[in-house]
């Protein structure tokens, strides 16, 4: 199995130079502690898969701290809670140390973990202000291509002027698509059905029944698949409870769940008080392909491609390497959304950057048209609020970059 280069790792050497204790989360398995070991390689690593460390850790936090030394790499975090607040008082004595000596201050802990829920309480309650918190998603195509550019995308002429040095053809999109983006899988030929069958079942026995405990595991296993199903459309609660057999309100604690681990994202609507008669509820998207085809059973990159599903696919495809490009980059997430209203007008995202909103669509198109961006003009009216329309985008998989409307490209998505 090859290293991947990760295009996060100039962000977390810049964030470990910074803060006291740096924190990556991100669903199980996408190498975030392989990542840190990779950073750090003068941290001692500890591994809360280890049974004994565990249990020692439990009982008393600060015999275990005094054992180890005073950098650490602490894996699966989520495990020991009791450990927060003595991390806390080593950092203090640390800043406080520093502060007498006239001394820069040093990062100790460099924590991971796969269950984003229970670490933010115990963030918030014990290193709030100590802590730097990056999440973290699986491979790109960026990083498995080996392209240097680590900007967030945006349908700029400074973007894609940089990203047409780099741009690449898509020819094994489909084979991208259907295998994922988990690091094992993405660089070995590891079989695919063993691995995400093994994923999954790690996942809930280690990751929801530590939140939630599940009475029958193949129900969460079929609620991933309905989930999975519906990746790109609007989160029906009741459409999934109906599909599944369980209630709503479970469905809704188990969406948080998919969510709060980084297995899904939720898209939320573009908001102006402008902009008249806007849906409110929010897009669903699975993170990884390769786990939404073997949920959904799509088992071959040639039956997604020529599948009902295939634009589905391919746009959850684009949103998740958007996603990366800026949470590798050190960006929030909280600019991105889409659009679409009671008359059903829908822009599939909305970048926000500043006071300039960029309107994208996307479509598994090889004949990009101007027609395909005639919704774009309902976004006229957020003017009254000093916002701006920036440059359009149609990110597509016809080969060359071009204008289809004034302001309006035509993006391959290889220069995602």
């Amino acid at each position: 199995m090859t290293w991947i280069n990760r295009a996060i790792t100039n962000h977390l050497m810049h964030v470990i130079d910074t803060f006291p204790a740096v924190l990556i989360t991100g669903p199980r398995q996408i190498g975030k502690s392989s990542l840190l070991q990779m950073v750090a390689k003068d941290f001692e690593y500890i591994t809360f898969d280890n049974t004994l460390l565990l249990q020692q850790a439990k009982k008393d936090p600060e015999l275990f701290l005094m054992n180890h030394s005073s950098r650490l790499i602490l894996d699966e975090i989520q495990y020991i809670p009791e450990l927060f607040t003595y991390l806390k008082i080593r950092i203090d004595n640390m800043r406080l140390e520093a502060l007498q000596r006239n001394q820069h201050q040093k990062c100790l802990f460099l924590l991971s973990g796969s269950q984003a829920y229970g670490l933010m309480q115990n963030v918030s309650e014990s290193l709030a202000g100590r802590l730097a918190i990056l999440p973290l998603q699986g491979i790109s195509y960026r990083e498995q291509k080996n392209i240097s550019c680590i900007k967030p995308f945006l349908p700029t002429e400074e973007y894609l002027s940089l990203r047409k040095k780099e741009s690449v053809d898509l020819e094994d999109i489909w084979a991208t698509i259907y295998r994922g983006y988990m690091p094992k899988l993405v660089a070995s030929n590891d079989d695919w059905d063993t691995f995400y069958s093994s994923y999954v079942s790690t996942y809930i026995e280690r990751d929801v029944n530590q939140i939630s405990n599940i009475g029958d595991k193949m129900d969460f296993v079929r609620f991933m698949a309905s989930v999975a199903a519906r990746s790109g459309e609007l989160l029906n609660y009741d459409s999934i409870s109906k599909d599944i057999g369980v209630s709503s309100t479970t469905v809704k604690r188990w969406v948080q769940i998919l969510e709060t681990s980084g297995i899904i994202l939720l898209l939320y609507p573009y908001y102006s008080n402008h902009l008249k008669r806007m849906i409110k509820t929010p897009k669903i998207y699975f993170m990884d392909t390769g786990l939404m085809a073997w949920l959904t059973r799509w088992i071959t990159p040639d039956t997604i491609k020529h599948g009902a599903k295939a634009g589905q696919f391919f746009e959850t495809f684009v949103i998740s390497e958007i996603v990366k490009s800026f949470l590798n980059a050190g960006r929030s997430l909280r600019n991105l959304y889409f659009y679409r209203d009671a008359d059903q007008k829908e822009i599939d995202l909305i970048i926000e950057e500043g006071k300039t909103i960029y309107p994208i669509e996307i479509k598994m198109t090889a004949k990009p048209e101007k027609r395909l961006v005639q919704t774009f003009h309902v976004l006229e009216a957020i003017k009254a609020d000093d916002m701006q329309i920036g440059d359009g985008a149609v990110i597509n998989l016809y080969p060359e970059l071009m204008l289809i409307d004034k302001n309006v490209r035509s993006i391959p998505a290889g220069y995602l």
